[in-house]
């Protein structure tokens, strides 16, 4: 690795060096000092690097395409929302702790999206999965936030576990861990260990349907967004799925493109129990971070539409529409649709009493507080965006991804039937969504309020993040095509560029 290749992790190096600041610094300043600011000052840094780093043109072991730089980007855009939303009191003994977690978390979202390298894909999971235990664990000093924690912490190995197993046998059948070596060797005919790339990809799918919370690895999430605060609730529902998406992108699309085309039948089948199963059980939750978990499972289906369509396009099934850049659209209207409803709530309650149920937001709309007023009226666009109603956001989200499965013209018998189904299953999943999301609509504007709401007393940074998300939400609902554009623009061109940049000159490169 040489002076070059360290330099384009910058940005990374700037975050890290920040948290490293914050936890030392706070073991010694004085408990007034806010650490949020100082978050902001790093990410500010960070943003500044990478706006002037020129990406090189070989850089093993890091994979500096337009996917990197784009999934850059939107992790420091959410990581400043994060920050926001998890703004802490000046006197929080725990918020250097809490503030240094979270920009660990970003460093390790942004490393996953540059690495071209087995190993740095699983030291990127990992920087995102230590400083959650610690965020869980810190955040919610309470029995369920104990428990929360302790579950996820057990989890999380194990779904390590299975990932190493798979990237074992990704490196056991090409015999190199460079993301670039192990596509050209899958992709060989000649290859007599090349068949074991399939066994590889379920362990990939089993190790980070946890991450993004897919089926049958989901049943964690009710329990531990229940038991933790809204701010680690928030930081669970976009971080870890970011980052797992990506790796999927770079593991099982780009990494695997030489095996069979069994792997987007996998997709499909995830997609399909993943978004019902969540819809579902939404629809029976009365407590909100319940509710929100089960909804951040269904949007993780709605996801793994796009990938299945990526998967199915890449196997010879021709489309209309690109599944990476439909997902990697979607990723974005969803992350800030959800950290916005996050910050909404965290502005609600208090930190020893957050607001826990939909019955608590009776009749915010309707509240003397013009501050909590306008809290319901965001509340309300962040459920019309996740339901899918136009002309948010959300909207174009979900029109991106059932396009895309419409689109796919079968290259065998049946395959489009399969595609159609899947988009079909996506709408009917969609208008059950909208019962759970209207319902918290409903609560707010057409019923009579229970009791006087409080509000957070550090509720300005989270004001501030729901104020910012709103407007993105609407932004983006009204001009769509720039942030299509911009997601269709990053998503690899094929997998002979990733061999070109990374591959060494003796490394076999497949057939046209």
């Amino acid at each position: 690795m040489t002076s070059e290749v360290v330099w384009q992790l910058g940005p990374e190096m700037l975050v890290v060096v920040t948290a490293v600041f914050v936890y030392v610094a706070g073991a010694f300043a004085a408990p007034r000092a806010s650490w949020s600011w100082v978050a902001l000052a790093g990410l500010g840094l960070a943003g500044g690097c990478l706006a002037t780093t020129t990406p090189l043109a070989s850089a093993d072991p890091l994979l500096l395409d337009n996917l990197a730089v784009w999934t850059r980007w939107l992790a420091l855009g959410l990581s400043v929302i994060l920050v926001l939303l998890s703004w802490r009191p000046t006197s929080d003994r725990d918020a250097p702790e809490l503030v240094g977690s979270v920009l660990l978390v970003v460093a390790g979202m942004m490393l996953v999206s540059v690495s071209g390298e087995l190993i740095l894909v699983f030291l990127g999971l990992e920087l995102i999965s230590i400083p959650t235990y610690i965020l869980l664990f810190v955040g919610r000093r309470t029995i369920e936030g104990r428990e929360s924690a302790a579950k996820y912490f057990y989890l999380s190995i194990l779904a390590s576990a299975i990932l190493l197993f798979g990237l074992c046998f990704l490196y056991g059948s090409a015999g190199s861990t460079s993301l670039g070596v192990i596509q050209a060797r899958l992709g060989d005919a000649a290859n007599p260990l090349a068949s074991a790339g399939r066994l590889a990809a379920v362990f990939l799918f089993a190790g980070l349907s946890f991450k993004i919370a897919a089926v049958p690895f989901h049943f964690y999430a009710a329990d531990v967004y229940q038991g933790t605060s809204n701010s680690n609730a928030a930081l669970l529902s976009v971080a870890p799925k970011l980052a797992g998406f990506i790796a999927l992108i770079r593991l099982v699309l780009v990494a695997t493109e030489g095996l069979p085309s069994h792997t987007w039948r996998i997709a499909m089948a995830l997609a399909v129990l993943t978004m019902t199963t969540g819809n579902v059980l939404a629809l029976w939750q009365d407590n909100l971070r319940r509710l929100l978990a089960y909804s951040s499972i269904a949007h993780a289906g709605y996801m793994l539409i796009g990938l299945t369509v990526a998967l199915g396009t890449a196997s010879g099934a021709p489309g209309a529409f690109d599944g990476t850049a439909a997902l990697l659209f979607y990723l974005l209207v969803y992350s800030v649709a959800t950290l916005g409803t996050f910050a909404a709530l965290n502005c609600l309650g208090s930190s020893d009493q957050p607001l826990e149920h939909v019955d608590g937001l009776a009749g915010l709309a309707w509240s003397e507080v013009p501050r909590q007023r306008l809290l319901a009226w965001l509340i309300a666009a962040f459920m019309f965006s996740l339901a899918g109603i136009p002309p948010l956001a959300g909207f174009w989200g979900k029109l991106a991804l059932f396009g895309g499965a419409l689109g796919v013209h079968g290259s065998g018998p049946g395959v489009r039937e399969w595609f159609v189904g899947l988009a079909i299953i996506g709408v009917v999943n969609a208008a059950i969504a909208a019962a759970y999301y209207l319902r918290i609509v409903g609560a707010m504007f057409f019923r009579m309020p229970l009791g006087r709401v409080r509000s957070n007393a550090a509720g300005t940074g989270p004001l501030t993040a729901a104020v910012i998300c709103g407007l993105l939400v609407l932004a983006i609902g009204v001009f769509p095509m720039p942030w299509y554009d911009s997601a269709d623009q990053a998503v690899p061109e094929n997998a002979s560029q990733v061999v070109d940049n990374q591959a060494p000159p003796n490394a076999l490169t497949p057939e046209p």
